[in-house]
């Protein structure tokens, strides 16, 4: 990894996130615009404040992309940016790929699209754009688009782990030496219709007088789950290639797992969960006392939390420190591996890692883990595992080394 960009609910960059995860301080807020819709219990979010279009950005590339595609744009400049190669003729040539995903596209362009198609029954009204916006694979298609990049298009539309997915998969696309540099994440834009989602299967927090009190992960007082927004972006590079250009390096992908519980469209598979972290340590070559930290999925939901922590206990006993970054940003979605890969990979430079916010009494249901709470906890990580789940049972972890020369 040479270069990391994102914009997140808690931060537009590392130093501001830094500080509000040592502050302890949330991004979830109540949104007041959500009390028009009748029957949506939660009126908890996480949005991304402070975000704009960069003036620099011309029209005839933005048009096509809705939030979630300019963010995703803007949090890989910052990356590219970071990696020494925004201006670098090897984004255009073939070089460099693409490994991108999110839920789905702009929820606001397919109310655009829609609206007029089926209250109206007319086409009047419909731009032109509306469908490249929410298309599924939008935003990996905006990236190419915006930088010129001519190399694969891996599209990681996978919900909850499109982001690390779209780390795994463009670390296997240079592995198999297919390309030198991949562009990795994941985006999501923050809609009523995400929190809806979650509404109907009673799945959200409706502390909706508190907003910072959650969400809670595996906290025995949690009550479910906040949907939040952002972008995630790593530069994945070939290790030679870095070299002969003299980048930083920032980390290294070492393991990779993915795999589908294959037994229920919704509902999480402790089994699924643990076989996927077994997938990336056989990938990495190591067993589970090689791992210092783990990055959890959190989501606060109350079969998701008993089933992730019964799977990461399977593996690791409570040996290994663990926290959930949800509890300060709400989930991303389809940002969210991306964003906790950022997050985690400086926090392992920096010799620390953030306390699960929110929690105070573990859950007795949940299997027993080394959670960090209350406050920062100094931890010498080397080797740090981050876990995503998503709906249709689709499963990733990520196994992350702290770079060395030796």
């Amino acid at each position: 990894m040479t270069g990391m960009g994102g914009l997140s609910p808690i931060g537009l960059d590392w130093p501001s996130v830094r500080a509000s995860l040592q502050a302890g301080r949330s991004g979830v807020v109540r949104m007041e615009e959500w009390d028009r819709f009748a029957n949506l219990e939660t009126r908890l979010g996480a949005p991304v404040v402070g975000f704009s279009v960069p003036d620099s950005y011309p029209r005839k590339k933005t048009r096509s992309m809705g939030r979630v595609s300019l963010m995703a744009v803007r949090a890989s400049e910052i990356a590219l940016n970071d990696a020494g190669l925004a201006a670098d003729p090897e984004l255009s040539d073939g070089t460099t790929g693409i490994s991108y995903g999110s839920t789905s596209g702009s929820p606001v362009s397919m109310e655009s699209f829609f609206t007029p198609l089926i209250e109206g029954k007319t086409l009047k009204g419909i731009c032109a754009t509306d469908y490249v916006r929410f298309m599924s694979h939008t935003c990996a298609a905006n990236l190419g688009l915006f930088f010129s990049i001519k190399g694969q298009v891996i599209p990681t539309c996978s919900a909850c782990t499109a982001g690390s997915q779209g780390i795994g998969y463009g670390s296997l696309a240079i592995r198999h030496g297919q390309q030198s540099i991949m562009l990795a994440g994941g985006a999501e834009e923050l809609h009523v219709s995400g929190a809806a989602v979650f509404d109907v299967m009673f799945a959200t927090s409706t502390r909706n007088d508190e907003p910072t009190s959650t969400p809670r992960p595996f906290d025995a007082s949690r009550d479910g789950m906040v949907v939040g927004e952002g972008a995630g972006t790593l530069v994945l590079e070939d290790l030679d290639h870095a070299r002969t250009r003299d980048a930083q390096i920032h980390a290294e992908v070492i393991g990779f797992g993915t795999n589908c519980d294959g037994c229920h469209i919704t509902s999480p598979s402790a089994d699924g969960m643990k076989r996927v972290m077994q997938r990336a340590l056989v990938d990495a070559g190591l067993t589970p006392d090689d791992i210092d930290y783990v990055n959890l999925h959190g989501t606060a939901t109350d079969i998701g939390d008993i089933s992730e922590a019964e799977a990461t206990h399977a593996i690791f006993g409570d040996r290994v420190p663990c926290s959930a970054l949800k509890s300060y940003m709400g989930h991303t979605l389809g940002a969210c591996g991306a964003l906790e890969a950022w997050m985690t990979i400086h926090m392992m430079n920096e010799g620390w890692f953030a306390p699960t916010l929110n929690l105070k009494h573990p859950d007795g249901r949940c299997a027993p883990l080394d959670h960090v709470k209350g406050s920062v906890r100094s931890i010498k990580a080397d080797i740090v595992m981050t876990n995503n789940f998503a709906f249709g049972g689709i499963n990733t972890s990520l196994i992350l080394k702290r770079w060395s020369e030796d």
